[in-house]
């Protein structure tokens, strides 16, 4: 693929989206994982004095904040920290009250929707746009938090599969660790998306890409994205005729 041309093509796109909107700049949500790393990059190319990234660490791994201060420097972009722990734990304290279920992925998608509600205060304060960080592979099977990571205003990323990014990232200079780590949501201790998933990165892409996949791969990947259509379209109204 010609990353050049991609990149070029991108960044059009991102200024096309903010002067659309009447936006004066982008905001992104740093993880210290590949694919924010990307979108701050390519963000920071249409909008070199009008991007900002967040940090907002939530009992996260400590390295992920460390990567994502190291590419926010590396791309000699501003950023801000902004620790979410105590508002978690508020929250928790309330909700769990009478909650004897506790539903580990309920507790967790907390965190990707305390972010969004951040990064939407923070962009609202600027007149910026929030860019999403989705890639085509976690969009098809519906690998993010709906109103979450998932509640953006455009995604800049999103036709490129994992494999596609992680090029476009070597492409673009990003750093090597960030490049190399382990893909994880970060949404508890030694998470990762692939073990999660239940499948490599490699076998979704090759899957996206040319339709082929192992039989047991390939009914994994149908029944995410049949169980996750809801989270690519607005909420259906129902029909009164």
């Amino acid at each position: 693929m010609d990353y050049l041309k991609i990149t070029n093509t991108i960044v059009s796109w991102i200024k096309e989206k903010v002067e659309k909107a009447k936006a004066e700049g982008v905001l992104v949500g740093l993880s210290g994982g590949i694919d924010s790393a990307v979108v701050m990059a390519l963000c920071q190319k249409a909008f070199p004095n009008n991007c900002i990234g967040i940090i907002m660490p939530c009992y996260s791994n400590p390295k992920d904040e460390m990567d994502a201060k190291i590419l926010a420097e590396h791309l000699q972009v501003p950023y801000q920290i902004i620790n979410l722990g105590k508002v978690y734990d508020s929250l928790l304290q309330e909700v769990t009250k009478a909650d004897k279920l506790k539903n580990v992925m309920a507790l967790a998608n907390i965190k990707p929707r305390l972010r969004m509600t951040t990064l939407y205060y923070e962009a609202a304060l600027r007149n910026y746009l929030v860019a999403g960080t989705g890639n085509k592979s976690e969009i098809e099977i519906g690998y993010y938090t709906k109103y979450g990571d998932g509640g953006v205003d455009f995604e800049p990323i999103g036709e490129l599969v994992k494999t596609q990014v992680r090029e476009l990232a070597k492409y673009l200079q990003i750093p090597g660790e960030i490049i190399n780590k382990a893909p994880s949501a970060g949404l508890w201790t030694n998470q990762t998306d692939e073990s999660e998933m239940g499948f490599t990165y490699e076998e979704l892409d090759n899957y996206i890409l040319t339709g082929q996949a192992e039989p047991n791969i390939k009914v994994k990947i149908e029944n995410l994205k049949k169980i996750s259509e809801h989270k690519r379209h607005l909420p259906p109204c129902a029909t009164l005729n």
